[in-house]
């Protein structure tokens, strides 16, 4: 099943959309918006996937869908904490700000709590004020989740998983140094984070949901140019039940919390931090970790950061190419 929101108010408007997306049906008279269903998921649920089935058939009226239209399926929510599933991308980050990796870091996640009261669509632009903040894209697969209780094991964590989507979690990477320096985590150099236009339910993505990992390309674009073919099964260190276990170890989780992957990230065959795709590679899901490279190679980044008039691509497309969350598809502008 796939949900989104249309814009109203605050918090949207619940709607059902069809499996291609097509289509839409009105949600909100069984339950107003998203984080109403997530509230009272046992009660509402059957009623959305009834709806949902009589889309499906045709049974019901039904409207176009254009991902243009959608906001972020959750506009604001209780809680937005990202991890570092792959831990590749944390060690060319580290790298390239002269940082060492901590062994822990391969076996304890990272985890970060973000802004959760601004989130943005698929559609809006990056508004960026000042081009020397050295602004990044990062592509991210979400999850939903529903009430989790203190001390839930990875496993047990795994069944509260309501939704499923992705996320691009921008950076502002200039600023990040004298915040961390700060020993006291990101706040600024974390703005609002924008979502795919489509949540959907686990059993909508089949066999490529399986162990608390999404097993799909996940394409990126910079500028209509393939930047990132890389594999979100692959090297994903930690799984969606351990980064909600390391989140509920000493607090519960309330329904309608996002947790995020960390930026997705693959080594080459060989080992290597990997190669742009213009160069035969699966590249990257963000900006840094090319410039890493580059730097490797060449003892300077070449690739520049996010400027006004940028535009970036995040998708993921199933066995048959069909738009599993639709597309995030954003222009930078200035301001």
């Amino acid at each position: 099943m796939k949900l989104a929101s249309l814009p109203q108010g605050r918090d949207g408007r619940l709607i059902v959309v069809s499996d291609d997306l097509a289509w839409y049906a009105d949600a909100d008279h069984i339950v107003p918006t998203l984080q109403g269903l997530l509230d009272d998921w046992d009660r509402h649920f059957p009623l959305i996937e009834a709806l949902s089935i009589e889309l499906a058939h045709g049974a019901i009226p039904r409207k176009r869908f254009h991902e243009r239209e959608a906001c972020a399926p959750l506009p604001r929510a209780y809680q937005w904490a990202d991890g570092s599933a792959y831990v590749n991308h944390v060690e060319l980050v580290r790298k390239a700000r002269g940082a060492e990796l901590p062994e822990s870091f391969w076996t304890d996640p990272l985890m970060y709590q973000g802004g959760s009261d601004d989130l943005r669509g698929a559609r809006d632009p990056i508004r960026l004020v000042d081009e020397t903040w050295g602004c990044d894209f990062e592509a991210e697969i979400v999850v939903v989740t529903g009430d989790v209780p203190q001390g839930a094991t990875p496993q047990q964590a795994l069944q509260h998983i309501r939704l499923i989507g992705l996320v691009n979690d921008v950076s502002l990477r200039n600023l990040i140094p004298g915040e961390l320096a700060k020993g006291f985590g990101f706040v600024q150099s974390k703005p609002a984070s924008h979502f795919s236009p489509v949540f959907v339910t686990p059993d909508a993505l089949g066999d490529a949901w399986a162990g608390g990992k999404v097993s799909r390309t996940l394409m990126i674009d910079l500028n209509g140019e393939a930047f990132g073919r890389v594999e979100a099964g692959e090297e994903c260190t930690f799984d969606f039940g351990v980064l909600i276990a390391h989140l509920a170890k000493t607090r519960s989780l309330g329904a309608g919390s996002l947790i995020g992957s960390g930026t997705v990230s693959n080594r080459d065959a060989d080992g290597s931090p990997g190669r742009p795709v213009a160069q035969g590679g699966r590249g990257y899901a963000c900006i840094a970790e090319q410039r890493m490279v580059e730097t490797i190679a060449n003892g300077t980044p070449e690739t520049p950061f996010l400027k006004a008039g940028d535009t970036v691509r995040i998708e993921m497309r199933d066995a048959k190419n069909h738009s599993i969350f639709g597309a995030i598809d954003q222009t930078v502008v200035s301001g």
